[in-house]
């Protein structure tokens, strides 16, 4: 044997990085494992339950993977893990819930033992109603609270109970859009959709479609309204995203503004097609009261709620959604990676993965622009390595991170690329103000304006302006498809989503390469969440170039 990977007892898979087989290797890896770290020369990766609930809802056969382990490892595969990746695959599917009645539901459990469990579980028997045949009766009006309870025990259940029909609304996609541009699906774009919808069976209907930034997830969500033709709510992550999601669906399909409403701070308009935020659905005066927005859920009939970066679900948000399981829920997010490890939760109640498609793929399809990362590493300068040495642990990230020798390094960066779209994008305000007013380009936080916000997106857009500082506001859901370079000064600690977030700002196809920059204090724990931040997009092919500055 002489492939590039080392299957473990632990669950873990070593695969040797400059082997001749790794990008296929990693390719296959992805489809069932989690990366767990990526040093130079061996990539770590591990298989746990969940990963393997997720290929089995996307119908990835145990054969194919006991082949591809078997073809690639070096030595013979460790009994234990095989053994145990047949299991937890196989326990996808082993709790079926089925509609009984118009107030009960069936668990249906096929393996006796399971049952026996189940039955006897005192963090479950709050849930059954009585035994039946070959399963357990359950509440209605339990469907999302059973479904997470069962998956926090490590039982996924699959849900076939089917799903109410909202208010219809007569929707279809346009062939060419208001701009006068030809428009039409993609084929990953359909390949998706169907994959959510199963043509209105109750095998689809909820689920998570995982593509990169500029790969057209919104367009997903248009061609699944126009499936579905129901009303629809859609939640977001801020005001600049609802306003994306409104010109969409006006220019791409044939609704008209009467349609479309916006529940925001700016505005509260329920309308057949609703677009909000998290932020607003969880806004409340203090924490004693209640979150009035939430009812917005359940007040109307809609047939359809759609989760724009589903992997940012606020904990109000998600107990919101155990109570709509009924509801068709469709997912769109670049990482399913969450910080929090609420990974399941998304699971149990949005739903599994239904399409995947790695970014380097839609890259070599021209989908998706070519994008080189770097990482810089500064020295501090002696007065800030001396308050770095004496610093609180917590404090010691931020000192890092406001390096004041990155402002010499991004004025640099800036001159090397004078013909291209820059955004500069950092973590803590104070830094981005001192760079502002260093460079004297135009800053966007949590505190500008929404009218300027807007008109300075506007601006880039039209290349009034070259280069743009964005806070953190900036990590999702902003479209501004001529940026191809992106500076990052700081970030969020070792937080994985927000490093490929960041760099799907400049992922839109256009006629040059993308380049993004990450920029960190050498020999300082800014440098070792650095790895961390990193571990998605290496799983997804991007390498990064180490260079110096001193």
């Amino acid at each position: 044997m002489t492939g590039p990977l080392i299957v473990q007892s632990d669950h873990t898979l070593l695969l040797e990085v400059e082997h001749a087989q790794y990008v296929e290797c990693r390719d296959f890896l992805v489809l069932f494992a989690e990366l767990v770290k990526s040093p130079e020369f061996i990539h770590t990766y591990k298989v746990t339950p969940l990963s393997l609930w997720n290929a089995a809802a996307l119908e990835m056969s145990l054969s194919e993977m006991f082949e591809g382990l078997q073809g690639f490892s070096k030595y013979p595969l460790p009994a234990n893990v095989l053994a145990d990746i047949q299991e937890w695959y196989a326990s996808y599917g082993k709790l079926v819930l089925q509609k009984a009645s118009k107030d009960r539901l069936l668990l249906q459990v096929e393996d006796a033992h399971i049952l026996e469990r189940l039955t006897h579980d005192k963090s479950l028997k709050p849930f059954w109603l009585e035994p039946a045949d070959d399963g357990l009766f359950v509440a209605a009006s339990e469907r999302g609270n059973v479904k997470h309870a069962l998956i926090k025990v490590g039982y996924p259940v699959k849900d076939l109970c089917g799903y109410l029909s909202g208010e219809e609304l007569s929707i279809s996609l346009r062939e060419t859009d208001l701009e006068g541009n030809p428009f039409g699906l993609r084929d990953y774009q359909q390949d998706a959709i169907e994959a959510f919808y199963h043509a209105g069976r109750k095998t689809g209907g909820n689920g998570i479609i995982v593509l990169p930034c500029g790969s057209g997830k919104t367009i997903i969500g248009l061609g699944v309204i126009a499936s579905v033709s129901n009303h629809t709510l859609i939640v977001t992550t801020n005001n600049v995203s609802v306003h994306q999601w409104q010109h969409e669906l006006l220019n791409k399909t044939h609704l008209s503004s009467e349609d479309i409403g916006e529940f925001t701070g700016v505005e509260k308009v329920i309308r057949p097609i609703t677009i909000t935020t998290y932020q607003m659905l969880t806004h409340r005066k203090s924490k004693q009261d209640p979150m009035k927005s939430m009812e917005i859920f359940t007040q109307q009939n809609w047939g359809l709620i759609i989760y724009d970066e589903v992997h940012l679900l606020p904990a109000p948000v998600f107990r919101a959604t155990t109570d709509i399981q009924a509801k068709r829920r469709l997912g769109l997010t670049a990482t399913l990676v969450r910080e929090d490890g609420k990974e399941d939760d998304v699971f149990a109640l949005i739903g599994p993965k239904r399409y995947d498609v790695p970014w380097k793929t839609l890259e070599s399809r021209g989908y998706i622009a070519e994008a080189f990362c770097t990482e810089y590493r500064l020295p501090l300068p002696a007065d800030e390595e001396l308050t770095y040495a004496h610093a609180q642990k917590r404090e010691r990230f931020r000192i890092a991170a406001e390096n004041s020798k990155k402002i010499e390094l991004v004025q640099q960066l800036i001159a090397d690329h004078e013909q291209d779209h820059v955004l500069v994008i950092g973590q803590y305000i104070s830094q981005l103000n001192a760079l502002a007013k260093h460079l004297k380009y135009p800053l966007i936080t949590g505190k500008t304006k929404h009218a300027e916000r807007e008109k300075l997106y506007a601006d880039f857009k039209k290349g009034n302006i070259r280069v743009l500082l964005v806070s953190k506001v900036a990590n999702f859901a902003v479209d501004l498809p001529d940026a191809n370079v992106l500076i990052q000064v700081s970030g969020a600690f070792g937080s994985r989503q927000e490093e490929a977030q960041r760099l799907g700002r400049i992922l839109r196809p256009k006629q040059r390469s993308s380049f993004f920059y990450t920029l960190v204090s050498k020999g300082t724990d800014e440098q070792r969440f650095g790895i961390n931040r990193q571990l998605f997009l290496v799983e997804q092919g991007y390498r990064y170039h180490i260079e110096f500055f001193e």
